[in-house]
């Protein structure tokens, strides 16, 4: 089988598993894989798991992988913050969190990082729409900012959560502070109740 043969069948997936390759050709030989990665016809984003070069060039790539090298996960934590404009820095990693395991991934699209939280955690998140009418998977702000709370126990104090510098505009303007407080419900956590109240505190909310 030709590169090009292989690209025209799956190109459009943006990316791919070797399931996906076996389920159309069963027969493929897996060496191919390697040999094209070497080539840098494709890039291997975790064991197992491919994308093709040309996406590297293209917009939104990076965080639309992260949903898919790991599921079920959605973007959430420091990503999730800096893509609500919540928090000033640039993120290096891409923040997930995960029923699954923790986990983390460096691929040639960036540096990918999952956080483990109970199967009942996962709610809280939306489709966003990205480039090439694709959708990801993201934590509302509201709920990145309690699973940062909630897998951070370090944020315990006025200072801690000082230095997190959220913006105070979008915290009194656009948080959803009732919307915050029925997620914060749903993980009956007196820990995380207290960091919650703290925030409050510390940001005059």
């Amino acid at each position: 089988m030709t590169f090009l043969e292989f690209k025209e069948q799956l190109f459009d997936l943006a990316c791919f598993n070797i399931y996906q390759v076996y389920a159309w050709q069963p027969d493929f030989d897996r060496n191919n894989l390697t040999r094209w990665v070497k080539k840098g016809y494709l890039v291997r984003l975790r064991q197992g798991y491919f994308a093709f070069s040309e996406y590297k060039s293209k917009p939104d790539y990076s965080l639309y992988f992260a949903n898919r090298i790991y599921r079920p996960s959605y973007i959430s934590l420091h990503t999730g913050l800096s893509f609500y404009g919540m928090i000033p820095e640039a993120v290096v990693q891409i923040t997930s969190v995960t029923s699954l395991k923790t986990g983390s991934f460096n691929n040639d699209f960036g540096e990918y990082s999952y956080k483990n939280i109970k199967e009942s955690l996962m709610f809280g998140y939306e489709l966003k729409p990205m480039a090439d009418n694709r959708t990801t998977q993201f934590a509302t702000p509201e709920k990145a900012l309690l699973d940062l709370l909630y897998l951070y126990p370090f944020y315990d104090s006025e200072q801690e959560l000082e230095e997190l510098r959220l913006d105070e505009d979008y915290l009194q303007a656009d948080l959803n502070k009732d919307l915050l407080m029925e997620y914060c419900t749903k993980f009956q956590n007196k820990a995380l109740d207290h960091r919650v109240k703290l925030l409050f505190k510390t940001y005059d909310l």
